[in-house]
């Protein structure tokens, strides 16, 4: 079955490589989505694709790449909407 999420996480989480390291995740298990900084200090992304595997991502971001500390990871689930293709490394947003 075919999900999607929607996760922030917080810590020290930006200038360690973890979006790349997210990619690079999100790629290997066919993930399709995006992630990116946020202006506030976190890493926002969101997955769609097989349960499985964005779960294993979810994971991932929980634990975050060598270098990173996760502090929190604040997951909302959806309905997965196929609209994304591919998997990429969006610029900072500013809120």
């Amino acid at each position: 079955m075919n999900i999607s999420a929607h996760i922030f996480v917080s810590g020290n989480v930006q200038g360690v490589f973890f979006r790349v390291e997210t990619r690079r995740e999100a790629l290997k298990r066919n993930v399709a989505g995006w992630v990116r900084n946020t202006s506030d200090g976190r890493v926002e992304a969101i997955f769609e694709g097989d349960e499985r595997d964005v779960a294993c991502l979810i994971d991932f971001c929980r634990h975050g790449p060598s270098g990173a500390y996760v502090a929190e990871a604040n997951v909302s689930w959806g309905k997965y909407t196929g609209t994304l293709k591919g998997f990429e490394i969006r610029r900072t947003s500013i809120h």
